[in-house]
Order: C-alpha cells, then structure tokens, then sequence
C-alpha cells in the first residue's frame, strides 16, 4: 500500500521539457454564466443544489472571459482546457445558434492571440434540456445526436483548435447522477442504468473520435476520466479484493473499453457491444484529485461490501457540502500514469487541485503534483501538461459556491478576481518550465500537519 510523499527535497531543481504545457482547466456551465438551456439550470430551479446555491452569471465568461485569459497569460500559462456548451450551440434539436457560435471564436481566437493553446472538452456534465427530456444517454438517438454536434463544431471551430477532449469524467457523470443521485436526473440506487449510460458515453466518445478525425485528420482525441485511488485499509486478503473489485467498477470501465474494446464480468451485462471503442484515443487525461482507504464490510451492499473512508491524520481540503471529498493525494498522479502506460499514448493530467478557500494546503498539493508530474516523466511516461482546476473560483456543480477550487478567489457580488499565493507559486514554475528550491522555500510552508 502506497503512503503519502511527504518528503521535501529541496536542493534540487526539477526541470520540464521544452513545450510542456502549463494550463488551467475550466467548463463552460461553471464559468460563461446564463446557461439557461442546460439540464443544470433546471437542477438548480428544483432545488438540487443543496444550498440553494444558483451559477447565475458564473464567472461571466460569456460577456467576459477575456479578462481571465489575459490572467491566464499574466501568470506565464501557455494552454487552456475549456469546454463549449452544448446547450448554447444547439439549443433546440437541429437548431443551431450561429452567434453563440461566433462568440466560441472570439474566445478560442483571443487564446491563441495570447499564446495560449486551447483545449476544447465538448461534453462536461451540461446537456440541452431538450435532449436530458429525452432521456440523455439512454435515449436510443443518444449517440447520433452527439455525433451531429460534435461534427458541427469541429467544422465550425476546427481551425482554431486541434486538441480535443471529447468527454469529461463519465464514470463521475454516471454514478452520480444515477448511483448517488445528487446531480440530474437524480436517480439513487440504479446501477443497471449507471453502466448503460457510461457504455453510451464510450460508444459517444468513439463515434465523436472518428467524426473528428474524419474532418480533421491531424486532430489530437482523448477523453478526461476521474480516477479515485482507492488503495485497501489493510493488507488483508479481503480488504484488497474488495478493493481491486471498486477500483474496476470506478476507474477501470471506460479505460479497458479503449483499451481492449469489452468490459469484465458482471459490467459487460449493462455494456452491449464496445467493439468499436477500442483504440479511440490519441492522449489520455487524467484527473486526480483524492484517495479513500476501502475495509471489506457486510453492512455495505451497495458499495460491492466495501467500506470506504479517509483516516484521522491525512490531508484534506476544506468539508464540502456533501462531505464527498477524499483525501487530497497527489502521488496519485504518478500511480495512475503508470498505470495508463500499457496504452502507449500522450498523457495530460488534464484536472488536479484542492478545495481550499484560505490556501492552506494548496502550495502544497500544487507542489506534490508537480513533483509527480516529473517523476513520471523521469521514468519514461510521456506526460505532456498539467493542467489545475482552475483558474478562478466557479460554480462546483452540487456544491454550489461553497466550494472553492480556485488559483484566484472570486468575489461575485463585483466579480472581482484576487490571486492567492497558490496561484503565484503556479505562475512561478509555468513561467521558469521549472520546480526550484527558492520557489518551494518561498511558497510551500512545512507540509500539511494532517499529512502522514
């Protein structure tokens, strides 16, 4: 069982290759404001954010996403993941908004003014209420509707972007909305559909990869999936087969479809046929974010009779809403990298970072992941970026605004974006491609007192 780093090196200077990318992620839901047409404005009408909490105008992007670009450029960053809102650009089935169209440009065109390459996610969390009323993924059209928007906007946006990343966090968009039941359509318990919908979304992501290679055959395709360490409590035999058996149910489904085309048994029951899925990928992205310890337990059918918890004395960002959040673990991004080697591709770790309204421990996960980062690129992986969530403090989906994820906190009542240290430690290394010892001295205090 891994432990976590806790080490401090600090006479030495961890240097990148040249070109990597420093970058921020962000999603269009949680910063352009005003996304009336989403599934998620109609979540948050009904009450589903647990605080009442609505996106309102977000971070404006819509109006105003320039102001962010031109930090994301003061800070040194040379690439930016964001996403294109379905709901905007189609939001009526067939329907296509050509302005909303024209202001994608603008933002994609004002990223490349800045030297800032843009990556563009075409499916994060948000569906047009129209297709959500349709039944989302598990309508029968599913796939040729998402085909026919994601070939629209690469003919669209194609000659602005050529990075790609078709899908974000399948296995987090299935199993909470229809395991958990905290986001739409709020289904608890419904496991059967759970996987159908992550099966959906693999044939999604592989129809999407060809209609884009179709129109742009230089294009670079890959999907983001959300891994969760989930390592056993102890090393008994129990504990680890309990374990292993959550960690191919959470973090394994959507991968070994790419990889070998199937799924394992019982999962290929729900799947159908992913024949088709295997080798749809150009780069893999990986986000990490925490660790859960898993103790064998009768008591917990529905978590396949395993426990899972976060023991007394590690790192944790601040107590979200839902009180969902693990331990913060950037080793993790070492282990996962490793462990997506046998694709032979690109790896971005396109999402790491920490809830952490006062800046406590972010430097510090900041920090580890950078170091981790270059530890996997020191043994052969071939990792091309990092990028942080995020930017600015956004609108965490069921967390609402309680939740603050930022390099720079957000005031919303004046929209007003202040830079916290964490975001100075950030531009320091995007700026120098480098981790130093000064940088560390400087930024980092000692490490977490809770980490160990």
């Amino acid at each position: 069982m891994s432990n976590q780093t806790t080490a401090r090196p600090d006479s030495e200077t961890l240097t990148f290759p040249p070109g990597f990318r420093w970058g921020v992620a962000t999603a269009s839901y949680q910063y352009e404001g005003d996304c009336e047409n989403s599934q998620w404005r109609a979540w948050e009408k009904a009450g589903g954010i647990a605080n009442g909490d609505s996106a309102g105008v977000a971070c404006d992007w819509w109006r105003h996403a320039e102001r962010d670009f031109d930090l994301a450029q003061q800070l040194g960053l040379n690439a930016l993941r964001l996403s294109v809102e379905w709901s905007r650009l189609e939001p009526r089935s067939g329907e296509w908004d050509t302005a909303a169209f024209a202001r994608y440009r603008e933002m994609l065109q004002g990223l490349r003014a800045r030297g800032i390459e843009p990556m563009v996610t075409l499916h994060h969390f948000s569906n047009p209420l129209w297709f959500e009323e349709m039944g989302a993924f598990l309508a029968p059209s599913a796939l040729d509707l998402f085909t026919r928007f994601v070939a629209r906007v690469v003919e669209e946006l194609g000659d602005l972007c050529d990075l790609w990343c078709t899908i974000n966090e399948p296995n987090v968009y299935s199993v909470v909305g229809y395991l958990l039941g905290i986001w739409p359509p709020g289904r608890i318990g419904d496991a059967r559909n759970t996987y159908k919908v992550q099966a959906t979304l693999a044939r999604a992501h592989a129809a999407a990869y060809r209609a884009i290679h179709e129109r742009q055959p230089t294009a670079r395709v890959g999907w983001a999936q959300n891994f969760n360490i989930l390592d056993p409590a102890t090393n008994s035999p129990l504990d680890r087969v309990i374990a292993g058996i959550q960690d191919a149910a959470y973090n394994d489904f959507f991968p070994r479809a790419v990889l070998a085309g199937g799924a394992v048994f019982p999962l290929n029951l729900f799947a159908g046929d992913l024949r088709d899925v295997r080798g749809a990928c150009d780069f893999l992205g990986i986000n990490l974010y925490y660790r859960e310890r898993v103790a064998f337990s009768l008591r917990h059918a529905g978590q396949l009779f395993g426990r899972r918890f976060v023991p007394e004395g590690t790192p944790r960002g601040d107590r979200g809403l839902n009180d969902f959040f693990g331990e913060v673990y950037p080793d993790g991004i070492l282990r996962i990298a490793q462990r997506l080697g046998v694709f032979g591709k690109p790896i971005y770790i396109t999402e790491h970072g920490v809830a952490d309204r006062t800046d406590r421990i972010r430097p510090w996960a900041v920090e580890q992941g950078v170091r981790n980062v270059h530890a996997a690129i020191q043994q052969g992986l071939d990792v091309r970026g990092y990028y942080h969530w995020s930017l600015v403090d956004n609108f965490e989906w069921a967390e609402g605004w309680h939740s603050r994820f930022g390099l720079a906190a957000l005031d919303l009542a004046t929209q007003e974006r202040t830079l916290r240290p964490s975001g100075q430690f950030y531009s320091a290394i995007a700026t120098a491609n480098a981790l130093t010892p000064d940088m560390v001295r400087q930024f980092v205090a000692d490490v977490p007192a809770s980490a160990g």
